[in-house]
């Protein structure tokens, strides 16, 4: 029957077949073994056809999402893997796979600092997982800037499958947070913590081969020079998981014109004058402070880019939650400050700290509309060891080095 099976057509149907025999309770060894004698190859566009197919058949999107890490068992094996296309570096499907190659970084390094004897996670296990948090972005992009692009084409099973599986991937990293985080009538037990840390890799590197044999090639097959230059416009609001784009990616200038659609003369308007998106930037980057804006969802939004900065910023932290930026031990009061900002309590919260032989000034603002709502907070850093240095006058111009 095999010599039968030799067009698209074909494999899609016995695929579909084999498929619903699986939802009827067939067993996966012999769902497998029917794959390897009927289908024995396939490829990403099939996949995707048979499961379009079988939710226009009337099978209910939840059902094959309940099954949709089985199917990815069982097609595995058939499915013929394509080598990744060659990319610019920084093009917006180079940097999604990057990602991916971070996080199986970080997850080993989460298995290798699980929890053993009885004993309380460690700092390796907690700085693993503070990384391992960053995959919100990594979701959050695709969700809703990939997945938005292949229905414009007509495909929708990622958006309706994936965006699921993603969503059953966050809870089990909730749960692993609130065991890392106990309260007095939620302790932590070294062994739920290992279970969940163990569930939470599962689902990821499921996650992970959906997308690199099936979702990946489907959209580097599908989406246009033109649509990707549209996600890598949209990317920056979501942010980066673990590492920054590398630079080389040119989007085409078409979408770039059109993404940047500002008054050339008079700029972005604002209540006490105009400034254009260059004098903005160029402002940013000179200020004698460190800037950094955090949103009221607690995710980093924004930093300036001074030349001497006190504290390194990579662009891979905007859309982290804020207290994944900061050491275990600094969390509580973190959101102590965000909690108290947010509920109109306090304003400001001030440090003043040596770093690197540096007299540091950090400063916290909550940030407010006209209506007093909460907006987010503004992290306000200086380097005043000069500063507290000066005495005397100075009436004269001097000019001091730069």
């Amino acid at each position: 029957m095999s010599e039968l099976i030799n067009n698209r057509a074909n494999r899609i149907q016995t695929l579909k077949q084999i498929i619903q025999h699986l939802h009827a309770g067939g067993s996966e060894d012999e769902v497998r073994e029917q794959m390897r004698t009927l289908v024995k190859e396939t490829d990403h566009t099939e996949v995707v056809a048979m499961e379009h197919e079988l939710m226009a058949s009337g099978m209910p999107v939840e059902e094959i999402r309940s099954m949709c890490d089985l199917h990815a068992r069982v097609v595995s094996e058939v499915i013929v893997p394509f080598p990744p296309p060659k990319l610019a570096p920084g093009h917006p499907l180079d940097t999604f796979r990057r990602e991916n190659e971070a996080l199986r970084e970080s997850m080993a390094k989460l298995r290798t600092a699980l929890p053993e004897g009885g004993s309380a996670p460690g700092f390796e296990f907690r700085q693993a997982f503070n990384e391992l948090m960053d995959i919100e972005k990594h979701y959050q992009r695709k969700e809703h800037t990939l997945f938005s692009k292949l229905e414009k084409h007509g495909i929708h099973g990622p958006s309706k499958v994936m965006w699921a599986k993603d969503d059953e991937v966050r809870p089990n990293l909730t749960l692993l947070g609130e065991a890392l985080h106990p309260t007095p009538s939620n302790s932590a037990n070294p062994l739920d913590v290992a279970a969940l840390a163990l569930a939470a890799i599962r689902g990821i590197e499921e996650m992970m081969m959906k997308e690199e044999q099936i979702l990946f090639p489907m959209s580097a097959d599908t989406l246009t020079e033109e649509d990707w230059g549209e996600i890598w416009l949209a990317s920056p609001r979501y942010g980066w998981c673990l590492v920054e784009p590398r630079k080389g990616y040119q989007p085409p200038a078409q979408v770039v014109q059109k993404g940047l659609e500002i008054d050339s003369k008079q700029g972005i308007h604002l209540p006490t004058g105009n400034l254009t998106l260059q004098q903005l930037m160029g402002i940013f980057e000179t200020l004698p402070v460190d800037i950094t804006f955090v949103d009221a969802d607690d995710r980093v939004a924004f930093f300036s880019e001074g030349p001497d900065r006190v504290f390194a910023r990579s662009r891979a932290i905007i859309g982290r939650k804020v207290q994944n930026c900061h050491p275990p031990k600094s969390v509580d009061t973190v959101d102590r400050i965000l909690s108290d900002f947010r509920a109109g309590a306090q304003n400001v919260a001030e440090f003043w700290i040596e770093f690197h032989g540096r007299f540091v000034h950090i400063r916290y603002f909550a940030v407010r509309d006209e209506d007093r709502r909460y907006l987010g907070t503004l992290e306000v850093t200086q380097d005043l060891t000069r500063l507290r240095a000066l005495r005397g006058e100075r009436r004269l111009l001097e000019y001091s080095a730069a």
